[in-house]
């Protein structure tokens, strides 16, 4: 069956190309932890809206913090399952940059070594007033009280709805230097990072690993794998391990 998806194009992947991975919330599910939001619109019972905006901060800053401690504390009891180490691998014969979605640590704990937060990473802090002022947390509470050096209260480092998503230049640059496009367990329905793919080189080839793969329009060389990600990643990596 591996040799079923990596065949269907063949592969430019020489020793040392390039392939850069995105990943969704799909691939952290497999570890246990919910995807952003769910079908009835809530995450983990919220509302978005009440806990990841910066109206939701400025109004109620101890629910949000509560709220993301419970989310951290969540991501470090969770572990790296065989889509993450599965890619690990990729870095014995390729170059491999990971662009996430995911806010989890994952990917980092399983052993990737180039990677990418679009939206931020869970366990660090930011500075309210100077966003790229960041800090790591030890443990998974932050608590109120607990400052920059520049005297603000300390915040999750996480992109919210209606804030700028700082790495999307750096990873639409990384994408256009694309060699091989991976695309893991993503609904494309987030904005910016949905609009990615477009800026991979027409000729490079695309693959989609997904249960229920999202209708994709006007993309060349498009494969796709609907499987769950612990399934789909590993046969499509040891399918490139032997190209």
């Amino acid at each position: 069956m591996q040799e079923q998806y990596a065949n269907q194009f063949p592969l430019q992947g020489a020793e040392g190309a390039h392939i850069v991975i995105l990943t969704g919330a799909g691939i952290s599910a497999e570890s246990g932890l919910k995807t952003f939001r769910d079908s009835d619109g809530l995450w983990e019972g919220y509302n978005v809206e009440d806990v990841a905006t910066p109206e939701a901060w400025f109004i109620n800053p101890g629910l949000v913090k509560d709220f993301y401690n419970q989310r951290r504390k969540a991501v470090l009891e969770a572990e790296p399952n065989a889509a993450h180490y599965a890619l690990t691998k990729l870095e014995q014969k390729y170059k491999v940059t990971i662009i996430t979605q995911n806010i989890d640590d994952l990917h980092e704990r399983a052993g990737s070594t180039n990677v990418v937060h679009l939206h931020g990473i869970i366990t660090r802090s930011q500075s309210s007033k100077r966003p790229s002022l960041t800090y790591p947390i030890n443990g998974w509470e932050l608590k109120m009280g607990e400052k920059c050096k520049l005297g603000s209260q300390l915040r999750p480092h996480v992109v919210w709805f209606g804030e700028a998503v700082p790495m999307i230049e750096t990873a639409v640059d990384i994408c256009k230097n694309a060699d091989i496009l991976i695309l893991i367990g993503s609904s494309l329905a987030v904005y910016p990072a949905s609009g990615l793919i477009n800026y991979v080189p027409n000729d490079a080839p695309k693959y989609i690993i997904d249960p229920k793969i999202p209708p994709v329009s006007g993309v060349s060389h498009l494969i796709k794998i609907e499987e769950k990600a612990t399934i789909g990643v590993p046969m499509l990596v040891a399918g490139l391990m032997n190209s």
